[in-house]
This record gives structure tokens, sequence and C-alpha cells, in this order.
């Protein structure tokens, strides 16, 4: 728990489930006031409002799909309309489907860039011109991926649009530090959500993924959650331009584990 969360108005992209839902539920426990994006399940997005509020926060939840900048957009007004302003923008919203590289159409790679990156930059933006207009010492935290480094056969839309991430952060932290305002990525590796529970849940596949990753196991939503809501806190204050990895060692070459030297 944080103490200097309490109160702060945060707007985090994706959050009807999975991740996004973590980081909901976590900063209602610390006293924050959620705005919840979901695009397609508005009884999933109030689910997570609930639960916020049942945790000791407040909430309010807002259609909208990120790849779109009108959309981004109404979900800053909508924390500005409900609660009086913005202190945290959570970048999270993200869509992957396999496709192999030579079959893959422009349209398929764009909607991918769109959704993933071109989202989260708008989100960036508007976050960081509303921070910078009101003299705020804000925070943008972007959900990338281990993907940001490592290579994805089959996934070359969103590795470029995780690896493009890593950079936009970089960038945007240096531009906006001057200002105060601090910009950090959190790259998670295998974790078990609603969205990746069949592939997990098949023993073959579990015991593939969980070869590449040093501690053996698949990571839980929460375990990114709590690591947001520290990067939104003063105990990070001097933490920007950074990428923290939440994977267990899977970005530490676990192939070599094995090997004598």
């Amino acid at each position: 728990m944080y103490s200097d969360l309490k109160d702060k108005i945060v707007v985090i992209t994706g959050a009807s489930s999975g991740i996004g839902k973590a980081m909901a539920e976590e900063f209602g426990k610390n006293g924050c006031k959620v705005v919840i994006n979901y695009y397609s399940s508005e009884e999933e997005g109030q689910a997570v409002a609930d639960a916020v509020k049942n945790n000791g926060g407040q909430a309010v939840i807002k259609q909208g799909d990120v790849s779109k900048e009108e959309d981004v957009v109404a979900l800053v007004q909508t924390a500005i309309d409900a609660f009086g302003g913005l202190d945290i923008m959570i970048n999270n919203a993200g869509v992957e489907k396999p496709v192999a590289t030579v079959e893959m159409s422009a349209e398929e790679f764009r909607r991918v860039m769109d959704t993933n990156l071109t989202g989260a930059f708008v989100g960036s933006r508007e976050a960081a011109k509303y921070f910078i207009d009101h003299d705020i010492k804000g925070n943008i935290i972007n959900i990338a991926s281990v993907h940001d480094v490592i290579p994805w056969p089959n996934y070359v839309n969103y590795a470029a649009s995780k690896g493009g991430m890593k950079l936009m952060m970089e960038t945007m932290s240096m531009e906006f530090a001057p200002n105060g305002i601090r910009v950090n990525n959190i790259s998670p590796g295998a974790i078990m959500s609603a969205h990746t529970r069949e592939k997990f849940t098949d023993p073959e596949t579990r015991a593939q993924t969980e070869k590449m990753i040093p501690m053996g196991m698949i990571g839980q939503p929460e375990q990114i959650a709590t690591v947001a809501t520290f990067l939104a806190s003063e105990n990070a204050s001097y933490i920007t331009g950074e990428t923290i990895y939440v994977d267990g060692g899977m970005t530490k070459y676990p192939s070599f584990m094995g090997g004598k030297g």
C-alpha cells in the first residue's frame, strides 16, 4: 500500500480483464480513482469497477477502441470530467494473433500497430499535454512485453509494436523529464490470464513455456499490478526511462542454464 497514491486519478486502457483488471483492482486498494477502459464487454468493465469500489477506490467505466485516436482522447477527458484531472496514464490495451510474415496483410500488420503502439502514443501524448498544461508531475506507464527484446516468429507485427514502444518510452522520458513527468515500461513474460488460460492449461504447451523461464513458472496478473503501483508511487520517484521485466527470468537466455561454462 502506498499512501501517496490515495485519491490519485488513473486511466487504464484494456482494463476489463487480465493484467488491466488486476492493475485497476490494485490501484483501488491504494484508494485511487480509476477510469476503466473496456473494448467490447460493458458487463466485464462494470465488474472491475465494482471490484475497485469494494477495494476502497472509486471507478467509472468508458468504452473505447484505443486504435482510434478520438477514443483515447475521450478516455483522458472522462478522467477530467468524472474526477477532475489525471495523475497516472497506463497504456495497457494490446492485441496479438499469429500470422506467418509472408501471409500477413498490411491491414493485419497495421491493426496490431495501431492498437499496441499508436494507441499507447496517443495515450501518452494526451496525458503529457494535460500534465504540462496543469504543472502536474504525472506518470505514464506502458505495458509492453518481453518481445520488445525477444524476436517472435509469426508475430512480427506484435514484436515490432512492442519494440517500438520501448524506444518511444525512452524518448518521451527524456523529453518530459524537465517537467517532472516520469515515463516507464513494464514488460511481462508469460502471464496466466483469461486470454492465455486455454493455452497454458494444455500440459504440453505449458511445459514448453516453463522451459523458457528460469523460475519455471507462469506469472500472475497481480505480479504485474504490484509493479505498476510501485512505479506510480513516490517510492519510484527517481525512476524514469526504464523497462522493468516481470518475466521470471525469461529474457536471461534460459537455454544456457544447463551449460557448464
